[in-house]
């Protein structure tokens, strides 16, 4: 995913941060003023996302601590953007982990989520299905079986996500407008993107 830089874009949260991907493309267009704070609550993955930073020589741009999403240890309007890639669908509390996501987002700052989707294009969506339910746990089942309950989870979790349009809704309620959702790979994977314009309390 290109990510293009924006004027005043200097402080950005990633929750559900993982090995610190996401993070690292935000940097690429921000250079040397930008800061990225990279969160996750499974301490393994926090540990794996310093050692990437730390590789790239990023440690000086980026603070990677363990955290709750639901329960965000920063201030009101601390950054300038909160972003998740694939990570939003797996909190406890969808609505909460929105808000908090909103919450500690200055006002005139961004919410983006990066998540999978159902593809609209029935050709395509055919074909993703038979990959999806049938291909991937077959190879988990082969190759993977420590691992096959996560092979399984994957598609069960993308299927009972909400669409794109119903995640919108869910944005807006958390205080969120101008929303604007982008579908990518034909629609297997849609960007949702949302502004806080005023100080408004979900």
């Amino acid at each position: 995913m290109k990510l293009s830089a924006e004027p005043g874009l200097t402080r950005i949260l990633d929750v559900c941060a993982g090995t610190g991907d996401l993070g690292i493309e935000y940097l690429r267009p921000m250079g040397d003023e930008g800061q990225v704070v990279a969160t996750d609550f499974c301490l393994e993955m926090v540990q794996h996302a310093l050692d990437k930073f730390e590789r790239r020589s990023l440690l000086n741009q980026v603070n990677v601590c363990q955290a709750d999403t639901l329960n965000l240890p920063f201030r009101d309007g601390e950054f300038d953007l909160t972003c998740v890639a694939f990570g939003i669908r797996n909190v406890a509390d969808l609505d909460l982990g929105i808000e908090e996501m909103v919450r500690v987002v200055r006002v005139g700052g961004k919410v983006v989520i990066l998540e999978f989707s159902r593809p609209t294009n029935p050709l395509f969506r055919w074909i993703y299905y038979l990959y999806f339910l049938k291909i991937l746990p077959l190879i988990g089942r082969l190759f993977s079986r420590n691992r096959i309950d996560a092979y399984r989870y994957l598609p069960t979790s993308v299927m009972a996500f909400h669409s794109p349009g119903e995640l919108e809704k869910k944005m807006r309620q958390a205080g969120l407008s101008r929303i604007k959702f982008h579908p990518l790979m034909f629609g297997a994977v849609t960007i949702h993107v949302g502004n806080k314009d005023g100080d408004v309390t979900p």
